[in-house]
């Protein structure tokens, strides 16, 4: 098993300047880098605290990787529909090389309607959209002077630069929810998996019909990968566990304030996502926690959650830990990274360290 660190934004001007949250979060990159966790991973969104703080995650770990020397540099994640497939591939190639090739690309279908707005791309279509520049990144990754051509963009005779660091590739990793049809998807594509329960828990089924679908297609990556994003919080104190409460519930407010934009919206391409607040307005801090959305505890029990959390999954390869939900102070993120490293991951069982 390995670990990491994985950061949303989830605060505006009002909680915290970008400033501030940008050296809280770069600290504990380094924090994680010293302490011996493989991955940091941000995630990109716009216009609103729920992710704007974070318009490219690409930038933000090119940041972490002058601050570091050997964590491994994760989107989670980009998303290619508001990009042209040569700037996302060029980019995230610029990354490999500063970083002595640390990167791993993690692509989502964007969900929120503002920002399909802001962007002038249509919330309908935007299944293929995606698709079509996920395929087009890896092939310039992977190609020289590749040509490819759809409704929504051409490339014609297009050599990336600079090319990817390592002989194998860029390793690539796709997010789902609950859909089965994306679980398979991505599978047969030969992506890895990336799932971030949030209260919207893939099922474990999910993630077996990823693994029996998956294919070999690119030697970055040659096996099945699963990799969980969840809150973190380690701590002997009661008061402190009620913080991390607090501080999901925080998380939620903000998240369902962004998904309310569904409200008035519906599309062909997101059936299941008109109506997503009504979802969220129902759930606590403490509910999130309860439901193995959150690992929350004393060392001893935030083992025994990993444990079950690998168990439920049918083995993961990475769990991330989420630190900045709802504006958690910096002291609680910085101890818990602090404890998981020192007093839970070396009394995990040797196949989980």
């Amino acid at each position: 098993m390995k670990y990491g660190v994985s950061f949303l934004p989830d605060v505006g001007p009002g909680d915290l300047s970008g400033a501030d949250y940008y050296r809280r979060v770069l600290a504990l990159s380094e924090d994680a880098d010293r302490r011996g966790l493989e991955y940091v991973k941000m995630t990109e969104h716009y216009l609103h605290p729920y992710g704007g703080y974070c318009p490219s995650p690409l930038a933000f770990l090119s940041a972490v990787a002058a601050r570091t020397s050997r964590i491994r540099l994760m989107t989670g994640c980009v998303l290619p529909v508001f990009h042209h497939p040569v700037q996302l591939a060029s980019e995230a190639a610029q990354l490999d090389a500063i970083s002595g090739g640390r990167a791993e690309v993690g692509f989502a279908r964007a969900y929120l309607p503002y920002e399909f707005d802001c962007f002038g791309v249509e919330l309908t279509g935007s299944r293929d959209r995606f698709d079509e520049a996920v395929a087009t990144v890896i092939e310039l990754w992977e190609g020289t002077s590749v040509t490819r051509r759809s409704e929504f963009f051409d490339v014609v005779d297009a050599t990336v630069l600079p090319r990817p660091t390592a002989e194998r590739g860029i390793p690539s990793l796709i997010a789902a929810v609950r859909t089965p049809e994306s679980f398979r998807r991505i599978g047969e594509n030969g992506h890895g998996l990336l799932v971030t329960p949030g209260g919207l828990e893939a099922p474990a089924e999910l993630v077996r019909r990823y693994r029996e679908a998956f294919v070999a297609r690119r030697p970055a990556v040659p096996e099945p990968r699963v990799v969980v994003s969840l809150p973190l919080l380690v701590s002997d104190r009661d008061e402190d566990v009620d913080a991390a409460d607090a501080a999901l519930e925080r998380y939620l407010r903000v998240w369902t304030d962004a998904v309310s934009a569904w409200d008035r919206r519906s599309s062909a391409d997101y059936p299941s996502y008109t109506g997503m607040a009504r979802y969220l307005e129902m759930m606590s801090g403490t509910q999130l926690r309860l439901s193995g959305s959150a690992v929350v505890g004393t060392p001893d029990e935030v083992l025994a959650q990993i444990v079950e959390t690998d168990e439920r999954f049918g083995g993961l390869d990475a769990i991330l830990w989420q630190l900045d939900y709802g504006d958690l102070p910096e002291p609680l993120a910085r101890r818990s990274l602090e404890l998981f490293a020192e007093n839970v991951r070396p009394r995990l069982p040797e196949h989980l360290r």
